[in-house]
């Protein structure tokens, strides 16, 4: 038996709007091989983390420079060009959480993201403003999957953990929501999110 789902949690990059740096970059390094060498080896994932956990972007690009300062236009073009990296929404997961939020659902969100590319995002997608309210990483100073970011949402929105349900499209950040007690579903697509959300109660 499903659990009684009060609250429903999304996250929001590669599950409401696409996020994909190779956009602006296979313009900006054509050679494929290049690229995928400045991605693990310069503006690397886990560098790119650090400002959704609050780290300034001149702080970043300082770092990055200092080490690498014949990549210096290219280390500036991540941030210049962020806008390129998030092209659209995926409209099935949007209509979904819309009809969640119309059908009188508590919605919320919980991102990994920096505080001032999310302000973008919310200026390129108005429907980010549709939940009920939002927990930004960059804002909190906190990354998923810590606990404690977790922790502090449901705190922050008075969630009950074991009546919430969470979609995500990483697996550790849903295993994370699972240690903190929550429902949680991994995002594959739009397919599946339908088949999650029936399975919860939560059909269409």
């Amino acid at each position: 038996m499903t659990a009684d789902i009060r609250h429903i949690v999304f996250d929001i990059g590669r599950v409401l709007i696409h996020y994909d740096p190779n956009i602006p970059f296979s313009r900006l390094i054509p050679d494929e091989k290049e690229r995928a060498w400045f991605f693990e080896n310069i503006c690397t994932h886990d560098w790119n983390i650090e400002q959704d956990r609050g780290r300034s972007w001149e702080e970043a690009e300082k770092l990055l420079i200092a080490l690498h300062p014949d990549r210096e236009s290219h280390i500036r073009a991540f941030r210049r060009h962020w806008r390129e990296m998030v092209p659209y929404a995926y409209p099935e997961s949007v209509q979904a959480m819309e009809r969640l939020i119309a059908e009188g659902r508590d919605v919320t969100m919980l991102t990994n993201f920096a505080s001032d590319t999310f302000a973008e995002a919310n200026e390129i997608f108005p429907f980010l403003k549709k939940p009920r309210g939002v927990t930004v990483s960059g804002d909190v100073g906190l990354i998923k999957p810590d606990l404690r970011i977790y922790t502090l949402h449901a705190e922050t929105f008075g969630l009950a953990p074991a009546h919430t349900l969470f979609i995500d499209d990483s697996a550790a950040n849903v295993e994370g929501a699972r240690k903190a007690g929550w429902n949680a579903v991994l995002y594959t697509g739009a397919d599946k999110l339908a088949a999650d959300l029936a399975a919860h109660g939560l059909a269409g």
